[in-house]
């Protein structure tokens, strides 16, 4: 008999192309253990279509900063939503949200806002060329900054003209990014990089010594933008911004997912001497001036400054990473957790087909761990240090069971 799940992807593949698009389509995890479709959601956890718990690290791939249903931000999200949602104009709301952003992010004078990453991540590459009057962009290769032609990780419907003035270069070696100044000279409108590299199935790197620092008097030097896409970590190292946690100074920086905990916004925040280019690059969308969503972000910034979340997920982080590769260590079994701790990527040694890390990530399933083998994992604040101790003995299962098979390690 089939789930409940099953059964509506069959209904969903007949209306929606492949039922499950992007990076949530079943091809993308693991098709025969997670479900395709949630029900409900609190706290740490949430229920699938077919009546299951899952104790949950991917947290909506981190949209989900302070937990599921957050009592706070919904209360927020409420009083606002019986006001309106969408109007013909923005709302106060909106003017509200961005006086926070400028006085919570050090380098910020002004905030624009629009409803995904990718939105907001070409926007502002736009905005750099309108500005500098260049045309070249530079990126670490491997990285990951949308959906758009110019950084998709696919290839359909691309042309070879979409990437002509995108450059790549290798993450943590500034002297492959200074020459590409020097074979572009006076041609390069802006570098734009996520805080540390976490590219798509390999192990997450955090910058060497140096690393922004050079990055940072190379933009200076060459008058070149540095775009900081904190999309993905925004939240999650530090509350005023991950440069901060990584101690440089960026021109604009984009934010995203844990931003609302959940509702769909997106923010662009920039140095006042970008202000007049950012102006003539137009930005729109009919619901883009979303007032529940930025109620929604209003409550979740103020938790998070409220409660230092970030230092206390990253907290919550390292002791989960830690207990996890404890119980690997004692099995003999090679994972280590790289990245920062409030959002590790799992890495086992000598696993180029990803093999055991999808055996791994399967064995937890079976005990109600979401685990994504193929993306990094993320720490929400509602996670609590029972709820830890409780996947970890859960996972050293898995792992027992893993140790025991000579063909896996």
């Amino acid at each position: 008999m089939k789930s409940n799940s099953e059964l509506i992807f069959q209904r969903a593949k007949k209306v929606i192309p492949g039922g499950i698009y992007g990076h949530v389509a079943p091809a993308a995890g693991l098709p025969d253990c997670f479900p395709h479709y949630c029900k409900k959601a609190s706290g740490y956890t949430f229920e699938d279509v077919d009546g299951k718990e899952w104790i949950d690290f991917m947290c909506g791939f981190g949209a989900i900063l302070h937990g599921y249903s957050n009592v706070e931000i919904e209360r927020a999200a409420t009083i606002q939503r019986e006001m309106g949602t969408v109007f013909n104009q923005p709302s106060e709301v909106m003017v509200e949200l961005a006086e926070i952003l400028v006085q919570k992010i050090d380098f910020a004078d002004w905030a624009v806002f629009a409803k995904n990453g990718s939105d907001l991540t070409t926007w502002a590459i736009r905005v750099a060329r309108e500005k500098t009057k260049r045309k070249y962009i530079i990126k670490a290769k491997g990285a990951y900054h949308g959906v758009d032609s110019w950084c998709d990780p696919g290839l359909g419907g691309r042309i070879p003209s979409d990437r002509q003035e995108i450059l790549e270069f290798n993450w943590n070696d500034p002297d492959h990014l200074s020459s590409l100044f020097k074979k572009f000279p006076n041609q390069i409108a802006a570098v734009i990089l996520t805080p540390y590299h976490h590219p798509s199935f390999q192990r997450s790197e955090l910058p060497i010594a140096g690393f922004w620092e050079k990055v940072s008097a190379t933009c200076n030097k060459e008058e070149a933008f540095l775009i900081l896409d904190d999309v993905r970590a925004g939240g999650r190292l530090h509350d005023g911004g991950s440069h901060r946690f990584f101690n440089f100074t960026p021109d604009l920086a984009v934010y995203s997912k844990g931003l609302g905990n959940g509702y769909a916004i997106s923010a662009c925040v920039g140095k006042a001497e970008h202000k007049l280019a950012s102006a003539e690059v137009f930005l729109t969308g009919s619901c883009w001036n979303d007032a529940v969503a930025m109620a929604a972000a209003i409550s979740s910034l103020k938790i998070s400054e409220r409660e230092g979340v970030a230092k206390q997920v990253l907290s919550k982080g390292k002791y989960f990473c830690d207990q996890l590769e404890s119980v690997a260590k004692k099995q003999n079994f090679p994972l280590t957790m790289t990245g920062p701790s409030s959002m590790p990527y799992p890495f086992i040694e000598g696993d180029s087909n990803l093999f055991k890390i999808q055996e791994f990530c399967r064995l937890c399933a079976k005990e109600g761990l979401y685990f994504h083998p193929h993306h990094n994992w993320f720490i929400s604040n509602a996670h609590t240090f029972e709820s830890i101790d409780n996947s970890i003995l859960k996972a050293s299962l898995a792992i027992d069971n893993l140790s025991r098979k000579s063909n896996l390690v």
